[in-house]
């Protein structure tokens, strides 16, 4: 018999054994007592696969910074090194050039010894000629040695790239984390309005000027320019981004499947109530709104409105937070301080999308970036 055929048998025998000494009131000595040397043995073998998988990943993450570590501390030293090679350069070449005036300077001493002595001479030795390398104690300044420093527009330019590299690198640290939750989301084609274009794939969406020859959904927008996503958020942590530096104007958000998907009002559009929370740019303007309040983000050249949006949704948290995806800038959060209430999910939500009118100028086109690791 197996071993552990025999201690399921073993323990169904002493629970048996438990329970007619209950009912009997007398001691029931059990037939198939467990060997002390078996028990130690079972718990000797017995894994621990919990301690081991956290071990092997631990040690998996340490050695992938490491490497990390490493490549920067190698790039590091190769760049102390550039610059010392170009210290050691710029100073032998100083030194050659002081070198050069010390021995000038020299003969201008042994010049002037020579007419301190005539001085102190008699009227005629004065007029005795002075040596001919007199007239050569002047020195001409060289142009070359006042060019003659450390390369600092190099250096400089190195700076500007390891700045941008820093900025990149913590921007993916913090991207990171959020790529774990990230969600496969295309677009809903049900939902669309009869103008816009949805691509094979399911990521792409094209506001045309013209209807698409699609039959007539009760879930379709009729009026609005709008689409929603196939994937129904109802737990945990999810993230997407959205690529929409193809359009003039847009909005992107989410919303429960209870929006209204018929005519032109509050309760339709996104942002505009208690069912959607968007994150819309029009006109130059970059603004948040729920419930039909919104709060204004500033653009300027430094904050341009972004390329890239990211949507991360805490579900049980009530937690929405919209980001600019190039730098992982937060461009608004929707919690408690926004609705000065307990922010709060009561129903499936879907990642929502709106066109403004194909009349603008400019393009109307919106990515789903795959996000897949």
């Amino acid at each position: 018999m197996a071993e552990k055929d025999f201690r399921s048998l073993s323990e169904e025998i002493s629970s048996f054994c438990l329970v007619a000494e209950a009912r009997s009131g007398t001691q029931v000595i059990q037939p198939f007592p467990r060997s002390p040397k078996l028990i130690r043995r079972t718990g000797a073998i017995s894994p621990k696969p919990l301690e081991t998988s956290s071990e092997a990943m631990k040690q998996q993450v340490q050695e992938c910074f490491e490497e990390l570590l490493m490549a920067l501390q190698r790039d590091e030293k190769a760049v102390l090194d550039m610059i010392e090679q170009d210290r050691r350069e710029t100073s032998s070449k100083l030194n050659r050039i002081l070198q050069d005036w010390n021995q000038h300077l020299g003969l201008l001493q042994k010049h002037i010894s020579t007419i301190q002595s005539a001085q102190q001479s008699s009227a005629e030795s004065m007029k005795q000629p002075f040596p001919e390398d007199f007239t050569s104690c002047h020195k001409k300044l060289d142009p070359a040695e006042e060019e003659i420093k450390m390369n600092e527009e190099r250096i400089q330019k190195l700076m500007k790239v390891l700045r941008n590299i820093s900025k990149d690198l913590k921007t993916q640290l913090q991207r990171k984390n959020l790529l774990l939750d990230s969600s496969n989301v295309v677009f809903d084609k049900r939902t669309c309005h009869k103008q816009i274009k949805v691509t094979s794939e399911g990521r792409g969406l094209c506001l045309s000027s013209e209807d698409c020859n699609i039959p007539n959904d009760p879930l379709r927008f009729d009026q609005l320019y709008c689409a929603l996503g196939t994937v129904a958020v109802k737990s945990g942590q999810h993230y997407w981004e959205v690529d929409v530096h193809c359009c003039s104007s847009w909005a992107v958000g989410m919303a429960y499947g209870s929006l209204q998907r018929r005519g032109r009002e509050k309760g339709a559009k996104l942002g505009r109530n208690r069912c959607s929370w968007s994150l819309e740019f029009q006109d130059g303007h970059l603004t948040a709104w729920h419930n039909d309040r919104h709060v204004a983000l500033p653009v300027t050249a430094a904050r341009a409105a972004p390329n890239r949006v990211g949507v991360f949704v805490k579900y049980q948290k009530g937690r929405l937070v919209f980001y600019d995806a190039e730098t992982m800038r937060t461009l608004q959060e929707f919690s408690a301080v926004f609705d000065r209430a307990h922010h709060q999910f009561t129903e499936p939500l879907y990642p929502a999308f709106r066109f403004f009118s194909p009349k603008d100028k400019g393009h109307h086109h919106m990515e789903i970036c795959n996000l897949s690791l």
